[in-house]
């Protein structure tokens, strides 16, 4: 998916921006825009392949149905400003107010949660792959490795950096989430003492090399 900044403010960004307003129809989009219709069918093919804009039903029309657009819920996730600001401060308020053993068991019960019964197939190194693959699907840069009877997966960021630098215990439930996924123990190596990075250990050895089906 391309991000916002990428469309910037040409044609693809005003579709959004009328779109925000409300789900619209081909017509009713190239009125505004000054735009052909086969203009406007080309921009919107583009930011729905991106995954930024949606087909929902269709309209009646003077001689046929015709479709209409509408922004999907990823697009506004990029256009919102509110998630960070908010998420900080409620794991700040929630640090203060609750144990760090409870604090501790909270990241890991949302961990668990976010996976909604997603898990990994196959042998270990299979699944330990599909983790890497998981944690790049929420924002990481990962690589996987195999040292000293473990597998390593390193990323070169932290999908939640802007709430670990202050709280590093919410690397605990991205902790818990890969070890749901993986089936198996999954320790955090995470370094928090340059720019964050995502760091988890999954040892190979007994029960951890199974494979699931």
């Amino acid at each position: 998916m391309r991000d916002l900044p990428q469309v910037g403010r040409g044609t693809s960004r005003r579709i959004l921006d009328l779109l925000r307003r409300g789900p619209m129809t081909v017509d009713e989009l190239a009125r505004p825009l000054s735009l052909t219709r086969t203009a406007v069918r080309a921009q919107l093919a583009s930011l729905l392949r991106d995954g930024l804009v949606e087909q929902r039903d269709s309209r009646r029309g003077a001689s046929k149905p015709s479709h209409v657009y509408g922004i999907s819920s990823q697009a506004e996730l990029l256009f919102s400003r509110a998630y960070v600001p908010l998420l900080t401060q409620l794991l700040h308020v929630l640090s203060l107010r609750t144990s760090p053993a409870d604090f501790e068991a909270i990241m890991h019960e949302v961990g668990r949660a976010v996976l909604d019964g997603r898990m990994a197939r196959g042998g270990l190194a299979e699944r330990v792959a599909g983790a890497g693959v998981l944690l790049n699907e929420l924002g990481g840069l990962t690589d996987v490795e195999r040292t000293d009877g473990r597998y390593v997966i390193r990323s070169f960021g932290c999908p939640l950096a802007a709430a670990t630098t202050n709280h590093p215990e919410v690397c605990t439930a991205l902790e818990s989430l890969l070890g749901e996924y993986i089936g198996t123990k999954v320790s955090k190596c995470c370094d928090q003492y340059d720019r964050v990075r995502c760091c988890f250990e999954i040892p190979d050895s007994g029960m951890a090399g199974s494979a699931r089906t």
